[in-house]
Parts: C-alpha cells; sequence; structure tokens
C-alpha cells in the first residue's frame, strides 16, 4: 500500500474514557472508513506508526436518528478499529503522525 492510501485508511484515533482504558492492553482506537478491512487497517497502522500490530477488532457504529426543532435526521454510520500491538510498542495518539 501506499503512504496516500494508508492515510485515507487511518482517519483519526478515538479518544474516549474507553479506549483510554485499553492502552493497558496496549491497545488504540482508530476511526476508519466503513470500506476499511482488517488487513487494510493493520498494513496502515504498521506503515505509519512503525509498530507490530498483533490483532484489528473492528465494529461498525450505526447511525442514530435524532430531531433537530422538530426536522427527523440521521447521524452517519462509522467503523471503529481496536488495534492490539505487540508487547513493547506504543503509539502516542496525542503527538499526530
Amino acid at each position: 500500500m501506499s503512504s496516500f492510501k494508508h492515510f485515507n485508511t487511518i482517519l483519526s484515533p478515538v479518544i474516549t474514557e474507553k479506549s483510554t482504558l485499553g492502552s493497558e492492553h496496549n491497545q488504540v482506537t482508530f476511526r476508519v472508513p466503513v470500506t476499511a478491512t482488517k488487513p487494510e487497517i493493520k498494513a496502515a497502522v504498521e506503515g505509519l506508526f512503525n509498530v507490530k500490530v498483533t490483532a484489528v477488532n473492528t465494529l461498525r457504529q450505526q447511525g442514530k436518528v435524532k430531531r433537530f426543532k422538530g426536522v427527523r435526521g440521521r447521524r452517519p454510520e462509522y467503523k471503529k478499529a481496536m488495534v492490539t500491538l505487540e508487547e513493547g510498542s506504543t503509539i502516542d495518539v496525542t503527538t499526530g503522525v
């Protein structure tokens, strides 16, 4: 994969209370496109951050139906990837790429 494709695969890190608890187990959570596959995500993380990935778990989050001033709308759906890193490898998501 080219470097340009890696940047399109990893959209942003997910910074929540639950995702920071995963860092205790060498896990980092990223938001990825809905069409991204596990091998693509693994190659992108290894290419961008120069770390070794042991496992990739993904989940699709369906968009919620919400109302704003009486108008019904829908939030977009998205996909999250929980990436487990090899022992001794770390990613500092606050510094950027």
